[in-house]
């Protein structure tokens, strides 16, 4: 049996930032359940045979829009700078991504005086559809066809293993475009990564006597012996929560292959993307981010699949309709003091600082309501 003041499902970003809060400033206890054998969820890192460490769920590119959520985290650990760069493959060119001024004129093998000069170029190029309402149409509308074709359609099947008319406009709108030469990978002013890893970062958060963690234990196999005084928080799947009433949410998963190479460095960023006929859609050298000093170095390549781990929520009108439901009854359940948050909690996808963000919002909801 586990007993405590709060029950926390998932050791994942959300399991820990508000076992840390509940712990420290409510004074309350709290028991994690995690079904894989560490914390930290797929930010976990670690350090491989050769002394480098690695994530080994994919990148974790963390940046902030909200510098409350920088200074949270700051109390767990040092930083060292982001400056996140990422290119995509095309006929074998490396490109900028998100796509920019530089992106541009080596496309179309042309220069562009101005940001004017280049807008007006680009609407020679465009479709122009009056309201785009799935990630095709959204590119078309902005892009036009051999953008589109050259580096999102054939991703975005990769990843999402269905055709972008199916797909949300959100799925290839999380993606800037910009018509200036801002090269790095996100938007944000603030980019930064933990010092020494996210698994340090989030150990430290649970260092408290009030906070115990059972890993390698499934939730679901234990459900009937689970109690708590206050309150519980459910970071994992709503359908599975619910016993699939009415039916199963689709996920798109990935499988991950790591290979050490005796050198220094071997890509020239952190990132590379192809959105071609690989089976890959992505490699990742993480030691450009890490800052590691060794002359290994270790890269990741992920496979897009529809078994595993659930990682991705897929956005269409059929998942859609089904996740409204079991949003009703999250809304219901909440009055049993149950709360849903995360990124599969809530079925949509959230970067890491978006996810801390909403875990402090959440916090300070159950503050104001169990505060002694």
């Amino acid at each position: 049996m586990i007993k405590s003041d709060v029950i926390i499902i998932g050791a994942g970003p959300v399991g820990c930032v508000l076992a840390e809060r509940i712990a420290n400033n409510l004074k309350l206890s709290c028991h994690i359940i995690e079904k894989r054998n560490h914390i930290a969820g797929n930010c976990y890192d670690k350090v491989n045979s050769k002394g480098l460490l690695y994530h080994k769920y994919g990148p974790h590119y963390l940046r902030f829009k909200n510098k409350k959520v920088f200074n949270y985290l700051s109390n767990f650990t040092e930083w060292i700078p982001g400056n996140y760069i990422v290119k995509s493959v095309v006929k074998n060119e490396l490109y900028p991504i998100p796509i920019n001024i530089e992106t541009f004129e080596k496309f179309f093998k042309k220069k562009f005086k101005s940001k004017k000069d280049l807008l007006q170029f680009i609407e020679t190029k465009k479709i122009h559809i009056k309201n785009p309402n799935n990630a095709e149409d959204f590119v078309l509308s902005k892009l036009g066809r051999e953008m589109y074709e050259a580096f999102y359609k054939n991703y975005t099947i990769k990843q999402w293993g269905r055709h972008p008319k199916k797909l949300s406009k959100f799925i290839t709108g999380r993606l800037p475009i910009r018509f200036n030469k801002n090269p790095y990978y996100v938007n944000e002013k603030y980019q930064f990564m933990p010092r020494y890893g996210f698994t340090k970062m989030f150990n430290k958060m649970l260092d408290n006597k009030k906070i115990k963690i059972s890993l390698n234990t499934d939730f679901y196999k234990i459900r009937d012996k689970v109690f708590y005084n206050k309150f519980m928080i459910y970071t994992g799947e709503p359908d599975r929560f619910f016993n699939y009433k009415y039916g199963k949410l689709d996920w798109r998963s990935l499988i991950f292959k790591f290979k050490n190479y005796k050198k220094k460095q071997i890509q020239k960023c952190v990132q590379y993307n192809y959105p071609n006929t690989f089976k890959f859609t992505r490699s990742v050298e993480i030691k450009h981010v890490t800052r590691q000093k060794s002359n290994y170095t270790v890269i990741s390549k992920e496979f897009p699949t529809n078994t595993g781990d659930p990682y991705y929520p897929i956005m269409d009108k059929k998942n859609g309709k089904i996740y409204k439901k079991y949003e009703n009854l999250i809304n219901n359940i909440n009055k049993k003091n149950i709360y849903f948050e995360g990124r599969l909690a809530k079925y949509k996808y959230f970067n890491t600082d978006e996810v801390i963000e909403n875990a402090l919002v959440l916090f300070d909801k159950l503050k104001k309501k169990f505060k002694k």
